[in-house]
């Protein structure tokens, strides 16, 4: 699809897809690439390809605030099946183990779930894109080498049992960017002594985006087609509303464009800004030196003509 230099103008923006089964989070950006005509597409955090919901992309000038996007905390419904251990800690993978017995009654799988809240350590799974030594761990665990991943420190905000219907337990979690549910499932199963692992997962929010924001992409390869995709297309600066705006004169925004400081208020809520032009136009992302009192430049936009 070809686009006219106005239209590609208008491609800097957040499109919030609902992925579907199946799809790598980077299928997802190579589809968007061909409806949209750009190569300037990223996601800001990665969905395995089991996972449905919420993957949000950027497009354009939005693909250098993907950063921003990507530390927000991310809430999910999963389905975890309890009593059968996998090599991948998912459905997809080998089973390794299964339990012969009793499968343990919901008080139990409450009680179990009570040292998963708040933060913790956790190993990622063998079996993930997680890179050491610059590849990812999936291809070692794949050669058949062993994979010890380090534990990193996650926060689960948010971790409740909503439904069981054995084997297969429902959990809804609100946690920090880079937790892993599936090793969430798979520890939760060995602390509960039967085994368990991620049998459906569903990332209903990422940020400020939740599923009702997000778009099908069937639905998106047809608007495409009609030149209708813009109006999915949300406005970059969106990856900032947890900063603090900064409000520039023209000479201000001109310093900004050219690599200058400039003075303001001291940073109230973060030391990152969102700086915008008099007329209300995003046009970079400011960083407040303590030492100096001043911001200076981060990502500048300012290049771009201001409306």
């Amino acid at each position: 699809m070809i686009f006219s230099s106005d239209e590609r103008s208008l491609m800097d923006g957040i499109l919030v897809v609902n992925k579907p089964q199946g799809m790598t989070s980077h299928d997802v950006v190579d589809v968007v690439r061909r409806l949209y005509g750009t190569r300037k597409v990223g996601h800001a955090g990665t969905l395995d390809p089991m996972a449905t919901g919420v993957l949000v992309i950027c497009l354009g000038q939005a693909t250098r605030l993907a950063e921003y996007l990507s530390q927000h905390d991310k809430s999910y419904q999963a389905v975890v099946r309890l009593g059968q251990v996998t090599d991948t800690y998912d459905a997809e993978g080998r089973v390794t183990a299964e339990s012969p017995g009793a499968l343990p009654a919901r008080e139990t799988i409450e009680w179990a779930l009570e040292p998963f809240r708040g933060m913790i350590l956790q190993v990622p799974p063998a079996y993930s894109a997680l890179k050491v030594q610059g590849q990812p761990l999936y291809r070692r665990a794949r050669r058949g080498e062993t994979v010890n991943p380090a534990p990193r420190p996650v926060v689960i905000r948010r971790l409740e049992l909503t439904n069981w219907d054995a084997p297969l337990a429902t959990l809804e979690v609100d946690c920090s960017p880079g937790t892993y549910i599936r090793s969430l499932a798979h520890d939760l199963g060995m602390a509960l002594g039967c085994g368990a692992h991620l049998a459906g997962l569903v990332r209903t929010r990422s940020g400020h985006f939740t599923l009702n924001d997000a778009q099908p992409l069937e639905a998106l390869e047809q608007e495409a087609e009609g030149r209708r995709w813009r109006r999915h297309l949300l406005p970059m600066q969106l990856a900032l509303v947890d900063f603090d705006a900064l409000e520039l004169t023209e000479e201000e925004v001109a310093r900004l464009a050219q690599g200058q400081e400039v003075a303001g208020p001291a940073a109230r809520q973060s030391m990152v800004a969102a700086a915008y032009s008099p007329g209300g136009q995003f046009v970079a992302v400011v960083k407040f030196d303590a030492t100096s009192g001043r911001w200076h430049p981060k990502k500048v936009f300012a290049d771009r003509p201001l409306e």
